[in-house]
């Protein structure tokens, strides 16, 4: 009894001491929780998915260092009104890198995203998922809600000239993904209705459009989508590879590293952008709802930070975080599964990859910082 009773003090105490070390770093407690429990996640799956390669282990520890020390710099140190300067920097230097990237960018995989600096690689395009929304939140910051004709035009033109860019590298997942952000924003900012409904016929028309720009791979993926058994062993390997893979999986799975798509290599990129796939396989229908249900709770608590800032900026900037964290889950879960096009977008904070875990950890960085400076910034 006596024992019980000094073990639940013990407890007591290192969470107590687990808070204020959250609380010092100004980071929110339940979002680090869950964050935690996916990255966890995201080192077992990877771990398996790799062929327990160690080489692959020891980069994606590296990669998580630093996507962490970020995270804790930003929700530490970035101040909501430092966020809100150096939104507008952040943004012409994430164009600029872009810029340099079509002259001398490092070619890979067909496209030409990378840019090499000393001992780093990284793609300049990962920069714009956080500048976008940060310097359209900016231009918002100080006008009226909803945005007016003219405010419009000049989002617009803050979410193209990136968007046109990254297309231009190829890498359409990326362009779409930023493309999205800026438009959850200005839905945040108040569009009417009325400009919505009137904006879906010109999407209508720019989707036909751009159809006859797009590459002939990327063509390919779209019908793909539509009927992967034309070209099963071509362009509709990897998703029917996939199916197989989450089909094979049922409800309990075949066991942590017992898949046989990912073990025998069946299924492609199964340490990137099907990993969720390869926990479909080793761990069932449960494995996965449990995954999807961590990523909830992120979503639901970022949400709720969001709601609770106190101008313009932090509440624009902290739900389009939140919200375009939704669409990268959606998008690769609905890819791997066959209900939307591959477009080469990795399963967030869980794939093998170090560029997007710092972008993602980065912006839930920031998400803390304005969460826990708001009192401040309403005195």
């Amino acid at each position: 009894m006596i024992s019980d009773e000094f073990a639940e003090s013990r407890t007591r105490r290192t969470l107590t001491a687990g808070g204020r070390v959250l609380r010092a770093l100004r980071l929110d407690g339940p979002l680090t929780g869950a964050l935690a429990a996916v990255i966890t996640i995201g080192f077992l799956v990877v771990y398996s998915a790799s062929g327990q390669n160690l080489n692959v282990m020891e980069h994606h520890i590296a990669n998580l260092g630093v996507a962490v020390t970020a995270m804790i710099f930003l929700a530490r140190f970035a101040t909501p009104q430092y966020l809100r300067l150096f939104a507008p920097v952040a943004y012409v230097i994430g164009i600029i890198l872009l810029i340099v990237v079509d002259f001398t960018g490092h070619v890979g995989k067909g496209a030409q995203r990378w840019l090499d600096i000393a001992f780093i690689r990284f793609q300049p395009s990962e920069i714009m998922k956080l500048a976008v929304p940060m310097v359209c939140a900016w231009y918002m910051h100080e006008r009226p809600q909803p945005p007016t004709a003219r405010d419009l035009l000049v989002l617009g033109l803050l979410i193209a000239i990136p968007t046109a860019l990254i297309v231009k590298q190829p890498d359409l997942g990326t362009a779409l993904l930023i493309a999205s952000s800026g438009l959850i924003l200005i839905l945040l900012a108040g569009l009417q209705v009325s400009i919505i409904l009137a904006c879906i016929p010109v999407v209508a028309g720019v989707a036909w459009a751009g159809w006859h720009f797009m590459h002939e791979y990327q063509r390919q993926r779209v019908l793909t989508f539509l009927n992967p058994q034309n070209d099963p062993l071509g362009t509709g390997y990897h998703i029917i590879q996939s199916q197989i893979a989450i089909g094979s999986g049922g409800v309990f799975g075949k066991g942590y590293m017992n898949g046989s798509q990912a073990q025998l290599e069946f299924l492609p990129e199964r340490s990137t952008d099907f990993i969720f796939a390869v926990i479909g396989e080793e761990f069932g229908l449960l494995g996965q709802l449990l995954v999807l249900t961590l990523y909830g709770a992120i979503i639901a608590r970022a949400l709720y930070m969001a709601m609770q800032a106190q101008d313009t900026f932090s509440r624009l900037t902290g739900g389009t975080i939140a919200l375009s964290f939704f669409v990268y889950v959606f998008v690769n879960s609905g890819m791997v599964s066959g209900i939307l096009p591959v477009v080469g977008v990795p399963l967030p904070l869980i794939s093998y990859g170090g560029t997007s875990m710092v972008t993602l950890l980065a912006g839930f960085g920031i998400l803390s910082s304005l969460h826990s400076h708001r009192k401040l910034v309403g005195s």
